[in-house]
Protein backbone atom coordinates (compact mmCIF):
# COMPACT_ATOMS: atom_id res chain seq x y z
CA UNK A 1 0.00 0.00 0.00
CA UNK A 2 1.16 3.51 -0.74
CA UNK A 3 1.31 5.66 2.40
CA UNK A 4 -0.98 8.55 3.21
CA UNK A 5 0.41 12.05 3.81
CA UNK A 6 -0.51 14.19 6.83
CA UNK A 7 0.22 17.90 6.49
CA UNK A 8 0.37 19.66 9.86
CA UNK A 9 0.60 23.35 10.69
CA UNK A 10 0.82 23.41 14.49
CA UNK A 11 4.01 25.07 15.77
CA UNK A 12 3.50 23.77 19.32
CA UNK A 13 5.08 20.33 19.76
CA UNK A 14 2.64 18.85 22.29
CA UNK A 15 -0.60 19.37 20.31
CA UNK A 16 1.23 18.69 17.03
CA UNK A 17 2.52 15.33 18.21
CA UNK A 18 -0.82 14.41 19.76
CA UNK A 19 -2.59 15.30 16.51
CA UNK A 20 -0.37 12.81 14.70
CA UNK A 21 -1.11 10.11 17.30
CA UNK A 22 -4.83 10.76 16.95
CA UNK A 23 -4.72 10.50 13.16
CA UNK A 24 -2.85 7.21 13.53
CA UNK A 25 -5.44 5.94 15.98
CA UNK A 26 -8.56 6.87 14.04
CA UNK A 27 -7.26 6.00 10.58
CA UNK A 28 -5.84 2.69 11.76
CA UNK A 29 -2.59 3.45 9.94
CA UNK A 30 0.91 2.72 11.23
CA UNK A 31 3.64 5.40 11.33
CA UNK A 32 5.11 3.91 8.14
CA UNK A 33 1.71 4.26 6.48
CA UNK A 34 1.09 7.87 7.52
CA UNK A 35 3.92 10.24 6.62
CA UNK A 36 3.82 13.50 8.56
CA UNK A 37 5.16 16.82 7.31
CA UNK A 38 5.04 19.85 9.61
CA UNK A 39 4.55 22.65 7.11
CA UNK A 40 5.06 25.41 9.66
CA UNK A 41 8.64 24.22 10.16
CA UNK A 42 9.85 24.73 6.59
CA UNK A 43 8.98 24.65 2.89
CA UNK A 44 6.85 21.75 1.72
CA UNK A 45 8.57 21.21 -1.59
CA UNK A 46 7.07 19.30 -4.47
CA UNK A 47 4.55 16.62 -3.49
CA UNK A 48 4.41 13.65 -5.85
CA UNK A 49 0.76 12.65 -5.60
CA UNK A 50 1.50 9.34 -7.29
CA UNK A 51 3.58 8.34 -4.25
CA UNK A 52 0.57 8.53 -1.90
CA UNK A 53 -2.84 6.97 -1.44
CA UNK A 54 -4.29 10.23 -0.17
CA UNK A 55 -3.65 13.43 1.78
CA UNK A 56 -4.84 14.64 5.19
CA UNK A 57 -4.53 18.21 6.44
CA UNK A 58 -4.78 18.72 10.19
CA UNK A 59 -6.04 21.75 12.09
CA UNK A 60 -4.17 24.69 13.53
CA UNK A 61 -4.36 28.32 14.60
CA UNK A 62 -4.05 29.82 11.09
CA UNK A 63 -7.13 31.72 9.86
CA UNK A 64 -7.59 32.15 6.12
CA UNK A 65 -9.77 35.23 6.62
CA UNK A 66 -7.16 37.22 8.58
CA UNK A 67 -5.92 40.35 6.81
CA UNK A 68 -2.75 39.62 4.88
CA UNK A 69 -0.75 42.08 7.00
CA UNK A 70 -1.63 40.10 10.15
CA UNK A 71 -0.46 36.79 8.72
CA UNK A 72 3.01 35.62 9.64
CA UNK A 73 5.54 34.77 6.90
CA UNK A 74 5.04 31.09 7.81
CA UNK A 75 1.28 31.33 7.38
CA UNK A 76 1.58 33.10 4.03
CA UNK A 77 4.01 30.44 2.81
CA UNK A 78 1.82 27.57 4.03
CA UNK A 79 -1.26 29.04 2.38
CA UNK A 80 0.55 29.48 -0.92
CA UNK A 81 1.94 25.93 -0.79
CA UNK A 82 -1.42 24.35 0.03
CA UNK A 83 -3.14 26.40 -2.68
CA UNK A 84 -0.62 25.18 -5.25
CA UNK A 85 -1.07 21.60 -4.04
CA UNK A 86 -4.85 21.92 -4.23
CA UNK A 87 -4.59 23.06 -7.85
CA UNK A 88 -3.35 19.57 -8.69
CA UNK A 89 -5.50 17.74 -6.13
CA UNK A 90 -8.73 19.25 -7.40
CA UNK A 91 -7.78 18.92 -11.06
CA UNK A 92 -7.08 15.22 -10.56
CA UNK A 93 -9.85 14.70 -8.00
CA UNK A 94 -7.15 13.14 -5.83
CA UNK A 95 -8.18 11.83 -2.37
CA UNK A 96 -7.87 14.70 0.11
CA UNK A 97 -9.31 15.23 3.58
CA UNK A 98 -8.89 18.53 5.42
CA UNK A 99 -9.96 18.60 9.09
CA UNK A 100 -11.02 22.04 10.38
CA UNK A 101 -8.21 23.92 8.60
CA UNK A 102 -9.45 22.04 5.55
CA UNK A 103 -12.36 24.48 5.45
CA UNK A 104 -9.96 27.42 5.32
CA UNK A 105 -7.73 25.79 2.71
CA UNK A 106 -10.11 23.94 0.39
CA UNK A 107 -12.84 26.51 0.95
CA UNK A 108 -10.55 29.41 0.07
CA UNK A 109 -9.23 27.53 -2.95
CA UNK A 110 -12.78 27.09 -4.26
CA UNK A 111 -13.73 30.72 -3.68
CA UNK A 112 -15.94 30.23 -0.62
CA UNK A 113 -16.85 33.21 1.55
CA UNK A 114 -14.91 32.65 4.79
CA UNK A 115 -15.37 34.98 7.75
CA UNK A 116 -16.28 35.11 11.42
CA UNK A 117 -20.06 35.00 10.97
CA UNK A 118 -20.39 31.39 12.10
CA UNK A 119 -17.50 31.04 14.52
CA UNK A 120 -18.08 28.48 17.28
CA UNK A 121 -16.57 28.21 20.76
CA UNK A 122 -14.67 25.06 21.62
CA UNK A 123 -17.33 22.53 22.55
CA UNK A 124 -19.29 19.49 21.43
CA UNK A 125 -22.25 20.08 19.12
CA UNK A 126 -24.72 17.91 17.24
CA UNK A 127 -24.64 18.00 13.44
CA UNK A 128 -26.87 16.49 10.76
CA UNK A 129 -26.22 14.69 7.50
CA UNK A 130 -27.76 16.26 4.41
CA UNK A 131 -29.40 14.29 1.62
CA UNK A 132 -26.08 14.14 -0.19
CA UNK A 133 -24.44 13.12 3.07
CA UNK A 134 -26.71 10.10 3.29
CA UNK A 135 -25.31 8.91 -0.02
CA UNK A 136 -21.64 9.67 0.68
CA UNK A 137 -19.48 6.59 1.36
CA UNK A 138 -17.48 8.25 4.16
CA UNK A 139 -20.67 8.84 6.16
CA UNK A 140 -22.41 5.54 5.42
CA UNK A 141 -21.98 4.14 8.92
CA UNK A 142 -22.98 7.28 10.83
CA UNK A 143 -26.42 8.11 12.23
CA UNK A 144 -28.40 11.00 10.75
CA UNK A 145 -27.40 13.18 13.72
CA UNK A 146 -24.11 12.79 15.58
CA UNK A 147 -21.91 14.68 18.03
CA UNK A 148 -18.66 16.36 16.99
CA UNK A 149 -15.91 18.53 18.46
CA UNK A 150 -15.73 22.11 17.17
CA UNK A 151 -13.82 25.29 17.94
CA UNK A 152 -13.02 27.86 15.27
CA UNK A 153 -12.84 31.62 14.73
CA UNK A 154 -13.90 31.48 11.08
CA UNK A 155 -16.15 29.38 8.89
CA UNK A 156 -17.72 29.26 5.45
CA UNK A 157 -20.64 31.66 5.23
CA UNK A 158 -21.38 30.95 1.56
CA UNK A 159 -20.55 27.59 -0.03
CA UNK A 160 -19.30 27.77 -3.64
CA UNK A 161 -21.27 26.03 -6.39
CA UNK A 162 -18.39 23.59 -6.88
CA UNK A 163 -19.00 22.09 -3.42
CA UNK A 164 -21.58 19.61 -2.15
CA UNK A 165 -22.77 20.08 1.43
CA UNK A 166 -22.66 16.78 3.36
CA UNK A 167 -23.12 17.77 7.02
CA UNK A 168 -24.76 20.87 8.45
CA UNK A 169 -24.95 22.44 11.90
CA UNK A 170 -27.37 24.87 13.50
CA UNK A 171 -24.93 27.56 14.62
CA UNK A 172 -22.51 26.93 11.72
CA UNK A 173 -24.28 25.69 8.56
CA UNK A 174 -21.26 24.25 6.70
CA UNK A 175 -19.75 21.41 8.73
CA UNK A 176 -18.59 19.07 5.94
CA UNK A 177 -18.46 19.33 2.18
CA UNK A 178 -17.00 17.59 -0.85
CA UNK A 179 -15.54 18.88 -4.11
CA UNK A 180 -15.72 16.44 -6.99
CA UNK A 181 -15.94 12.86 -5.75
CA UNK A 182 -12.82 12.54 -3.59
CA UNK A 183 -11.87 15.92 -2.07
CA UNK A 184 -13.29 16.54 1.42
CA UNK A 185 -13.20 19.10 4.21
CA UNK A 186 -14.78 19.26 7.65
CA UNK A 187 -15.30 22.18 10.01
CA UNK A 188 -15.52 19.81 12.96
CA UNK A 189 -12.60 17.72 14.21
CA UNK A 190 -13.04 14.02 13.30
CA UNK A 191 -9.52 13.25 14.56
CA UNK A 192 -10.18 14.25 18.19
CA UNK A 193 -11.14 12.52 21.41
CA UNK A 194 -11.76 14.17 24.77
CA UNK A 195 -8.11 13.96 25.81
CA UNK A 196 -6.91 15.35 22.49
CA UNK A 197 -9.29 18.31 22.40
CA UNK A 198 -8.45 19.04 26.06
CA UNK A 199 -4.75 19.18 25.20
CA UNK A 200 -5.54 21.76 22.54
CA UNK A 201 -7.73 23.77 24.90
CA UNK A 202 -4.77 24.12 27.24
CA UNK A 203 -2.21 24.70 24.47
CA UNK A 204 -4.23 27.47 22.82
CA UNK A 205 -5.63 29.10 25.96
CA UNK A 206 -4.10 32.45 24.96
CA UNK A 207 -5.13 32.34 21.28
CA UNK A 208 -8.52 34.02 21.65
CA UNK A 209 -10.76 30.96 21.39
CA UNK A 210 -12.18 31.70 24.86
CA UNK A 211 -11.78 34.22 27.67
CA UNK A 212 -8.91 34.20 30.12
CA UNK A 213 -11.25 33.03 32.91
CA UNK A 214 -13.05 30.37 30.84
CA UNK A 215 -10.51 27.54 30.78
CA UNK A 216 -12.42 25.24 33.14
CA UNK A 217 -15.74 26.05 31.46
CA UNK A 218 -14.24 25.15 28.09
CA UNK A 219 -12.76 21.90 29.40
CA UNK A 220 -16.23 21.04 30.72
CA UNK A 221 -17.88 21.98 27.41
CA UNK A 222 -15.91 19.34 25.47
CA UNK A 223 -17.33 16.69 27.80
CA UNK A 224 -21.00 17.66 27.59
CA UNK A 225 -21.81 14.96 25.03
CA UNK A 226 -20.00 11.74 24.10
CA UNK A 227 -18.34 11.87 20.67
CA UNK A 228 -18.26 8.32 19.33
CA UNK A 229 -18.84 8.43 15.56
CA UNK A 230 -16.60 11.00 13.89
CA UNK A 231 -13.36 9.01 13.98
CA UNK A 232 -14.96 6.42 11.69
CA UNK A 233 -14.99 9.02 8.91
CA UNK A 234 -11.19 8.95 8.81
CA UNK A 235 -11.13 5.13 8.83
CA UNK A 236 -13.66 5.11 5.97
CA UNK A 237 -11.44 7.50 3.99
CA UNK A 238 -8.47 5.16 4.37
CA UNK A 239 -10.46 2.06 3.51
CA UNK A 240 -11.85 3.72 0.40
CA UNK A 241 -8.60 5.12 -0.96
CA UNK A 242 -5.79 2.82 0.19
CA UNK A 243 -4.06 1.49 -2.91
Amino acid sequence: MKPFLLLGTRAEDVPADEEYRLFLRFTGLSPDELVRVRMEAGPLGKVDLDAYSGIFVGGGPFNASDPIEKKSPAQRRVEAEIAALLDEVVARDFPFFGACYGVGTLGAHQGAAIDGTYREPISVIEVDKTGAGHDDPLLAGLPDRFAAFVGHKEAISALPVTATLLVRGEACPVQMFRVGRNVYATQFHPECDVEGISTRVRAYADYGYFGADELELTLAAVRRLPVVHTGSILRAFVERYAR
